[in-house]
């Protein structure tokens, strides 16, 4: 691949946790001479002027995606549709449309028939994040050594590919490509169920009758502390990702209740041999993601706190 072009404008709609953390790694990195986003919210959009990681901050996002050669949707799955028959009419011949959604076969759905001809779309999702959102929230760090998977459209020109490729790859992301539905059974089981599972976990907690919300807190061990992390994600993201994958999800699902079941005999019946082989492999499968640079061994999966400053801390500092 030739090097690297910085875009001339870059237009984000929504500056959550992901938009701001692409607006500081582009500033950063001189991926863009000009970086804009659109948000629905005043205060949101005030903060993102005040923290300075846009020149523009606009409500309308027909506004923002003006004269941009590099327009990246990130709201929520579920605004997207409104979103790009708002700016569908304003986006500039021979631009990249792209966009940071977990769930990727919803995006070409709803998004993909809006698309102007000469416009060039190519879904994308950086596997990152953590539990916090908002402008505030975000940090150059957050792609470092983290998958960015890209989803093009069969028949897609190879060069505005190769360049959001680039683009990716100076944000720190190793790239990977597949369809778009292949990856929509991959994040089922590698992110989507277990957000379910940590979601169901905590709310069964906080049911118990027995247990007041008090004990729970206090007495919270590692295991079910880290569950609350993953919880506390943001409920209007996830909520539109499991509406928007919902068949791959009930299949993982499924699958899951299956083993599920067969460890409820396991444990009824004094089963040690079946729980020790599995507590052996799976422990196997954490080591390989260790392997892989995907976390580090410190606790609370690995996740690096982010202090108010927005500035990640070293792996293995709180």
């Amino acid at each position: 691949m030739t090097e690297f072009t910085p875009f001339r404008r870059l237009a984000l709609i929504g500056i959550g946790l992901i938009g701001s953390s692409i607006a500081r790694i582009a500033a950063r990195e001189g991926l863009a001479e000009t970086i804009v986003c659109a948000a629905r919210r005043e205060e949101t959009r005030t903060k993102a002027l005040q923290l300075g990681i846009v020149s523009e901050a606009h409500l309308d996002p027909a506004e923002a995606v003006k004269g941009a050669d590099c327009v990246i949707l990130c709201t929520p799955l579920g605004a997207y549709a409104e979103v790009m028959q708002r700016v569908a009419p304003h986006l500039q011949a021979g631009a990249i449309l792209s966009d940071v959604g977990s769930v990727k076969a919803c995006v070409v759905r709803d998004v993909g028939p809006l698309v102007p001809e000469d416009v060039h779309f190519i879904p994308g999702h950086p596997v990152a994040g953590t539990e916090h959102s908002g402008p505030e929230a975000g940090f150059a760090e957050l792609f470092k050594g983290r998958w960015c998977i890209l989803t093009p459209i069969p028949g897609g020109e190879q060069a505005p590919l190769d360049r959001l490729i680039r683009f990716w790859t100076k944000a720190g992301s190793k790239v990977e490509v597949m369809e778009a539905r292949h990856h929509d059974l991959v994040l089922a089981i590698t992110s989507h169920l277990p957000h379910l599972i940590a979601y169901n976990i905590v709310g069964t907690a906080d049911d118990l009758a027995t247990v007041t919300k008090g004990e729970v807190i206090h007495y919270s061990a590692g295991g079910f502390r880290d569950f609350t992390r993953i919880a506390a994600s943001d409920p209007t993201m996830w909520r539109d990702i499991f509406l928007n994958n919902r068949e791959a999800v009930l299949e993982m699902l499924g699958r899951f209740s299956e083993d599920l079941a067969l460890l409820q005999r396991a444990i009824r019946w004094g089963d040690g041999e079946t729980l020790f082989n599995l507590f052996t492999r799976t422990r196997a499968i954490r080591r390989a993601i260790i392997d892989e640079g995907q976390d580090i061994a410190a606790p609370d999966f690995g996740r690096q706190a982010t202090p108010k400053n927005g500035k990640a801390n070293e792996p293995g500092k709180k």
